[in-house]
């Protein structure tokens, strides 16, 4: 038999419409991510918790979260109900966040002082239960929403617009409309910021439960009957054989500390707020990133349906070194107040164009590794027999969360160690030359070295677009040869 029958019989596909609005699911927990980057704010400045103490919790609540992601992985793969092994955990789990961040931001302030740190630690480690029960679905799901090697890209790019979409539109509602709204990280800033995150990311929800609705059913989920039973203790065994999982999830979670680093919000108000010396610029640069950062996404999906996953991933990561790199040079010698709009020169363009590059390659990869969990979960499928998307994917989340975990610790230290002990940085601090060292360090310096350890291990990566072809049809031919035996027994 051909290859192209073959792949015409062991190709599940999906309907455009379907990845898109199953792509919404990632967007929902996202919103959540960016309303929770200015906890900060909120638990130091008006719940009165000290700048390191919140940095020492927001590290082990995400080191937590990483321990909550294989348990409840197990439970998406051991769950087979009347709404699927998807459906229920993502309502479950947007309506666990949009009920514990009404609590957090409208109730931790006026629980007594000897009582609020521990309150705010409860509620939080609440919030991360319900964050996990949803993300876990947007990689396991990507198992049964297609497996044609040249479909399942596709996910990137509706996950990349709607991410750009996201960060951007919700920077430059942050500090071009609320800032000016509020004059600073307030109560009224943050009660209007976080209901309206929490009305769209149900909406989305609602879309992306309707999205994989026709594919969350048993003849979808790996090999179906003849799947292995797998129990808790595995985890490890298929960790340490799984190769390819190994080094995607080291390459992805150093990648995606660079870029937690880079988009955390103390980070951006110490680079457009006090370095560049104008915070609204960040929503203009946004903006101005939207159409380039689309235009590079599409363009690496293109390049993975061509030739792969890998040669995206690592195109994109070394692409996204070398303009962290310049940028280091640039704030190193030129005077970083010439950048603005209102006076366009040579440092504004060439910042311009290094940002939107640097932002544009580098969130390539973090938009890929959704459908690379699954060609890795298809990976352990024909080798083992083991149909176990969910531990996949939180395994990977566990070991993610673990990696940038250490962002909010790093930024919360580094500004300690110039004299922000009590406070994090703000848009009305003066900029010092110690303040000016640590800005680059951790926007630009620290990235890069986390790409570099990303590019080098993608190199060595060994599922690319023809191995990936094999594995579906070994996957297939198992399932024919299952259901040959079958029919032969019922026959005899």
């Amino acid at each position: 038999m051909s290859t192209t029958a073959i792949n015409n019989q062991q190709y599940n596909k999906a309907r455009l419409w379907e990845i898109g609005f199953f792509a919404l699911n990632n967007t929902a927990t996202n919103l959540y991510m960016f309303i929770m980057m200015f906890v900060s704010y909120y638990a130091a400045g008006i719940a009165g918790i000290g700048v390191v103490v919140v940095s020492t919790i927001l590290t082990s609540m995400r080191i937590f979260d990483g321990i909550t992601d294989p348990i409840v992985g197990f439970m998406v793969d051991k769950t087979e109900g009347k709404f699927g092994k998807f459906r229920p955990y993502m309502i479950i789990g947007n309506i666990i966040l949009a009920g514990s961040v009404l609590v957090l931001y409208n109730v931790t302030h006026l629980i007594p002082e000897s009582f609020r740190l521990l309150f705010f630690i409860l509620i939080y480690a609440i919030h991360i239960i319900g964050y996990t029960c949803q993300t876990s679905v947007t990689k396991a799901a990507q198992t049964v929403l297609t497996n044609d090697p040249k479909q399942r890209p596709l996910f990137a790019v509706f996950d990349g617009i709607f991410v750009t979409l996201l960060f951007t539109g919700g920077q430059v509602y942050v500090a071009s409309y609320l800032i000016k709204k509020y004059g600073d990280f307030n109560m009224g800033l943050f009660t209007e910021l976080n209901i309206t995150a929490m009305i769209i990311a149900g909406v989305f929800t609602v879309l992306a439960a309707i999205g994989i609705s026709r594919k969350d059913k048993k003849e979808f989920f790996g090999l179906a009957e003849e799947t292995v039973q797998t129990k808790f203790r595995d985890f490890w065994p298929i960790l340490k054989k799984n190769k390819p999982l190994l080094k995607l999830i080291t390459a992805v979670t150093v990648d995606k500390l660079a870029f937690s680093l880079l988009r955390h919000a103390v980070v951006v108000v110490m680079l457009f707020g006090i370095l560049i010396g104008d915070y609204g610029l960040s929503g203009t640069i946004s903006m101005i990133t939207i159409v380039p950062g689309l235009l590079i996404t599409f363009w690496a999906v293109a390049k993975a349906r061509k030739t792969g996953m890998k040669n995206a991933f690592l195109f994109s990561t070394w692409t996204a070194l070398g303009t962290f790199i310049a940028l280091i040079g640039l704030f190193l010698f030129i005077d970083s107040s010439a950048i603005s709009m209102s006076n366009i020169g040579f440092a504004t363009i060439l910042f311009v164009v290094l940002y939107t590059l640097a932002l544009g390659f580098g969130q390539v990869p973090s938009t890929l590794v959704n459908p690379m969990i699954a060609d890795v979960s298809d990976y352990e499928t024909s080798t083992s027999g083991r149909y176990v998307p969910g531990m996949i994917g939180t395994m990977f989340s566990f070991i993610d969360k673990l990696i940038t975990s250490l962002a909010p610790a790093i930024v919360g230290f580094a500004v300690a160690l110039i004299g922000f002990k009590d406070a994090f940085p703000t848009v009305k601090d003066v900029l010092t030359p110690e303040l000016k060292l640590v800005t680059i360090i951790l926007a630009f310096g620290i990235p890069a070295l986390a790409l570099t350890i990303s590019g080098l291990i993608m190199s060595r990566y060994e599922l690319d677009g023809a191995k990936m072809e094999e594995i579906q049809a070994k996957i297939a031919e198992k399932k024919s040869k299952h259901t040959d035996d079958k029919e032969q027994k019922i026959a005899n």
